[in-house]
């Protein structure tokens, strides 16, 4: 049979697909038009196909079909017209034309509830039963003869998003499949609607939305679970619009305790407990609410309210009032400038340091020892009244804090028990994959699987976005203070610190990395670049800037730095923790929220991190990671319309692919760190001693594993030979073998499929006609080992002189000391710019070099020296943008301008 489908979403695309596979010819697909940039997921899969994709942006105008629209549409000689989910009007000479007709699916068993809303008022109404219909359009609404009907039991505490995915989208593709088979067999129904039990409810919007208290329990949270997020049922509290979400029966809420919440027209006060916020129906019956929104568009943890800032405050016992007055003597001791403390008495606009903050958590220790306070509680509460308010929620018990559940995989290694997190971590916890996938990751010292950790799915992209975007357009981050932000990213550091004896055994056993190379660098960078960054949070300014008067009037323009919004992040395996640092510390700073895929082969320090974020205090949605395939997380972080950034480090071609996938998306920033071929020119005059001991770290560092590692040495001809021979003795000397052995020089590559590119590239090199000096094999041993390798007479045609190693293989070649401008033309002459060095005692010489060498970073007399405060980035491609230092914040900020006159 001949199709027209006409629809949209993720419902039409899977309804499309089943079509297909049943014979059927699609003849065309009506959909709407791209939005952000980015097709229908329906538009995509046709259009991938070659199907005819039409996209109008409307039917009709003003009641009247639009002729070229429907001409189109009669072109394609369509037989029967689908709608799987249709958003737009069709007219009748479109319903009418095929000789079948039209069929649509709809989100409940007509006739009750027709129009828009059916989903939501199937649940506000309490049925028992829900489901959906298949029916021929006609003229009404939702009125047309029933083809067929699929029914299932609604749960007590169903949302409209666990009903739509536990039947209406699953069942719902299968019963419009059904239906067009009917109809193609000749055995299709048209089963007049009844009358009775007819219903039309209207579309539900916020001014409609308002609870009536009035009600039983179970009504109410009807209400509340119909209406959903959209438009989110609420009520009056303290005199503003709050609305509340995620609401459940349950049987305990009599005899609930916590802080009476006063709710306009409610029978009796809600209770806010540690659950969340219990509510009374006119039957003393309860339900539970677990969030709440406020005007500002604020939404916090129900339990939370009296703790979220809100109006509302705890009232105090006498015994209370006897500590808060404790509390008053001491801020007064203190700040002994202050005359009177009062409520609003601002702790450090009254002049405390931060060794006030140390004598403030003491006082209170001597005075309630069960009240255990950080520094942060102080900074965070800042006010007499907020500080005492806290305090008081402590000694209750009631500070709202919820447990983070974590899933250990525990190991006895190193002389330590490490605790590692191995699922995905979405908005503030760790959670299986869609469809509980997992991978084995592997341990490169012995081949051994360390866990099962759980594989991302797109679905999981887009949850984890989701809670990114939530946090940064509706959270407490995105309105946060930015010396408080400071102050959590900076908590972030310490807590790292505290564990990075067990980051940095997890990191060995992961990737390989020598554990007193990872202590000091993977771990020991990272630590730092996250209180680097830290210090800049407050310190994000724009600038005024003169422009033209156009008199009489004045003109005044500032520019603002601005957060963009969600960011992905794509880190490689070689650095797994650190890479993750360098990007993620910058992109806090900023005030963005961020989804980050480790590599696939490396994400255990990625999952600790985020229990150590999570456990720093930084809210639910800011931080998500998903360990997963780039094909197909790292894909659909491109492509996603809610992601505004994208920072990659990787290869050049994954670069390549990312760059073109972000343009077509929706033209999102993007910064990449790709490939390199470093040069490092070594002259004669040099101080040999440091050359050959830099010159080996430059290439053997992290076992090569190093991005801007030398990728091609020159050396000058007549201190060739007394060069290789040091590297060559120095050579014999690295011991190769277990990383967490705190003798080892030279752990396990990352990987067995880098190992045998390792391979592969050395024979290449051999075949070409470069020497081999030393190295060039697999070690014979369990695990992924490979010999630090050294090759001469490399020649600028070969394979060697041209692409990266990415392992422990030096590349020498020779030049002649009176041919600088020429070793520097042989040392510019590739695609790749991310680094080079130089050494010699000349300082003329030094600068001359430095100038002409055409990369992101120069060493001079030096190599491998990154610090947190200097940017770092290549040219050509090896990329654009830059980690690090204050240049990397400009990556994850927009520029405003505001032009005022006055």
């Amino acid at each position: 049979m001949k199709i027209a489908v006409i629809g949209q979403s993720l419902f039409g695309q899977e309804v499309y697909k089943e079509l297909k596979k049943d014979g059927h010819t699609i003849v065309g697909v009506f959909t709407i038009p791209d939005k952000d940039g980015k097709a229908d997921p329906l538009a995509t899969e046709a259009e991938k196909d070659g199907i005819a994709v039409f996209k109008f942006p409307r039917w009709r105008v003003k009641g009247q079909a639009i002729p070229e629209v429907v001409n189109q549409y009669k072109a394609t000689g369509a037989e029967l017209n689908v709608l799987p989910f249709c958003s737009q009007f069709i007219p009748m000479e479109v319903i009418d034309h095929p000789k079948h007709g039209s069929i649509i699916y709809h989100p409940s068993l007509l006739p009750r509830h027709r129009g828009a809303s059916a989903i939501n008022w199937t649940l506000i109404h309490g049925d028992k039963k829900g489901g959906f219909t298949v029916f021929w359009a006609d003229e009404g609404l939702d009125t047309g003869p029933i083809l067929l009907k699929r029914e299932c039991y609604v749960e007590p505490n169903d949302t409209v998003n666990t009903i739509y995915k536990r039947f209406l989208f699953p069942e719902g593709i299968k019963g419009t499949v059904e239906a067009v088979r009917l109809i193609a067999e000749g055995k299709a129904p048209k089963i007049t609607q009844p009358l009775e039990g007819a219903t039309y409810e209207c579309i539900q919007k916020k001014d409609n939305a308002k609870i009536d208290w009035n009600q039983p329990a179970e009504a109410l949270h009807n209400w509340i679970r119909g209406n959903d997020k959209v438009p989110g049922a609420w009520a009056e509290v303290d005199g503003q619009k709050v609305t509340f979400y995620g609401s459940s029966l349950v049987d305990s809420g009599s005899t609930a305790s916590g802080q009476a919440l006063e709710i306009l027209g409610a029978s009796r006060p809600g209770i806010v407990t540690k659950a969340g916020l219990v509510l009374f129906g006119n039957d003393g019956k309860t339900l539970l609410v677990k969030n709440l929104q406020f005007e500002d568009g604020k939404m916090i943890a129900a339990a939370q309210y009296f703790s979220s800032g809100s109006s509302a405050a705890v009232e105090l016992t006498e015994e209370e009032k006897a500590f808060a007055e404790q509390m008053r003597a001491v801020w007064q001791s203190i700040l002994s400038n202050v005359t009177q403390i009062e409520d609003s008495t601002d702790f450090f606009k009254s002049g405390a340091t931060s060794m006030d903050v140390v004598r403030l958590v003491e006082e209170v220790k001597l005075r309630a020892s069960n009240c255990q306070l950080q520094n942060e509680d102080i900074y965070m509460n800042t006010t007499f009244q907020d500080f005492i308010q806290m305090c008081v929620r402590k000694l209750r018990g009631e500070d709202g804090e919820e447990e983070l559940v974590v899933d250990y995989v525990e190991k006895d290694i190193n002389n330590m028990t490490i605790k590692m997190p191995h699922q995905l971590f979405i908005n503030g916890e760790f959670v299986d994959s869609e469809g509980g996938k997992t991978y084995k990751t592997i341990n490169p010292t012995d081949g051994s699987v360390i866990c099962e950790v759980s594989l991302s799915q797109i679905s999981d992209v887009d949850k984890a976005v989701a809670a990114a975007k939530d946090a940064f357009e509706e959270g407490e981050w995105g309105k946060m203070n930015p010396r408080d932000r400071g102050r959590l990213i900076y908590k972030l550091a310490d807590l790292m610190e505290q564990h990075q004896e067990e980051l940095a055994t997890i990191e060995a056993i992961d990737s390989g990395a020598v554990y007193t190379l990872a202590l000091k660098t993977h771990v020991g960078m990272s630590i730092q670049t996250f209180r680097y960054f830290a210090g800049w949070c407050d310190k994000i300014q724009g600038s005024t800037i003169p422009i033209n008067q156009a008199r009489p009037n004045r003109n005044l323009t500032f520019t603002k730095k601005e957060p963009i919004g969600v960011c992905a992040i794509v880190i490689p395996w070689n650095y797994p923790l650190m890479m993750l640092a360098w990007k993620t510390a910058a992109c806090l700073a900023a005030g963005n929220t961020i989804v980050l895929k480790p590599a696939q082969v490396t994400p255990l320090t990625a999952l600790k991190f985020a229990e150590l974020a999570a456990r720093a205090g930084l809210p639910k949605g800011v931080i998500n990671i998903l360990p997963g395939s780039g094909v197909l997380v790292g894909q659909r972080m491109s492509d996603h319309p809610d992601v505004r950034k994208l920072g990659f480090t990787g290869s050049t071609e994954i670069g390549k692919h990312i760059m073109k996938s972000c343009a077509v998306s929706n033209v999102k920033k993007v910064s990449l760190e790709l490939g390199g071929k470093s040069p490092l020119i070594i002259f004669s005059d040099c101080d040999m001693d440091k050359a050959v001991r830099m010159g080996m770290s430059s290439v053997f560092f992290n076992k090569g594993e190093n991005c801007i590692a030398a990728g091609r040495l020159f050396l000058e001809d007549n201190i060739h030979d007394q060069f290789v021979a040091k590297v060559v003795e120095e050579v014999k000397k690295m011991k190769i073998g277990d990383p967490l052995d705190r003798s080892t020089d030279h752990g396990p590559q990352n990987h067995k499929a880098h190992l045998d590119k390792l391979v592969e590239y050395c024979q290449t090199g051999i075949k070409e006609g470069a020497t081999l000096i030393c190295g060039g094999k697999q070690v014979e041993r369990p695990g992924f080992f490979f010999e630090p390798t050294v090759f001469t007479d490399v020649q600028d045609h070969m394979y060697m002189a041209k692409e990266e190693s990415f392992g422990p293989v030096m590349i020498i070649s020779k030049f002649k000391g009176n041919e600088v401008d020429d070793v520097l033309k042989r040392a510019n002459a590739t695609e790749y710019g991310l680094a080079s060095g130089v050494f010699t005692r000349d300082i003329s010489k030094a600068l001359y070099v430095s100038e002409r060498l055409n990369a992101g970073t120069v060493f001079v007399n030096t190599y491998n020296k990154t610090d947190v405060a200097a940017p770092f980035g290549g040219f050509k491609q090896s990329g654009f943008g830059k980690d690090l230092g204050q240049d990397a914040l400009n990556e994850y900020l927009k520029t405003k301008a505001v032009t005022i006159e006055y």
